[in-house]
């Protein structure tokens, strides 16, 4: 696992963004979709809010997704395995750029078609506890002509898309890069959260 999270690391460090193009193995992606997929038939996947329990915009038109936490204490073996990738993957990071990362959280993400998300950065208002990004993709057979890429600003005005692609995973810092989720032209799925520092 460890030349997948250099993967990560190194692509942050010379582009302030990582990406590693497998970091899910494929039985644990396609684990995933299904849980997604079975939550979605189950209507336990909600529609979105901007913000947290304290300032929350309930009323907010720039953000399309549903999501559907996931529970630490969760039975389900994908959500176990993924949970257990991500804790090491955070052992690395703390080991080998002293980042301090503590915690944790992270949620089912779908995109239904004709849906997307408003460019923002990650970090709220009143908590900063978000130090970093982190977004695996579960979309089978992706391409182009499918939207939905994530798009990534930089602070020189340009922009690049970064197709979500099934078993990659993008990183980067929650309170600098600015990015938006392009509209979906089919349902996009991926899981989505923050490493944090409490």
């Amino acid at each position: 696992m460890e030349a997948k999270f250099e993967e990560l690391i190194e692509s942050f460090v010379k582009g302030n963004v990582g990406i590693s193009e497998s970091f899910l193995t494929a039985p644990l992606a396609a684990a995933l979709q299904q849980n997604l997929l079975r939550l979605k038939r189950d209507s336990r996947m909600i529609a979105a809010g901007i913000g947290n329990a304290v300032l929350k915009d309930k009323t907010q038109k720039v953000r399309g997704d549903k999501t559907c936490w996931l529970d630490g204490k969760s039975k389900n073996l994908a959500e176990v395995e993924f949970l257990d990738l991500v804790s090491q993957f955070m052992v690395h990071l703390n080991r080998t750029c002293y980042t301090g990362i503590n915690a944790c959280e992270f949620h089912y993400a779908l995109y239904e078609q004709g849906t997307c998300y408003s460019r923002h950065k990650d970090q709220l208002r009143n908590d900063y506890n978000r130090k970093f990004s982190m977004i695996s993709y579960l979309n089978e057979d992706w391409v182009e002509a499918d939207g939905g890429q994530l798009v990534i600003h930089n602070e020189d005005e340009t922009s690049w898309q970064i197709m979500p692609e099934n078993r990659k995973t993008i990183f980067f810092q929650s309170d600098v890069i600015e990015h938006e989720v392009a509209i979906a032209n089919r349902p996009r799925m991926s899981i989505t959260g923050w490493l944090k520092r409490v």
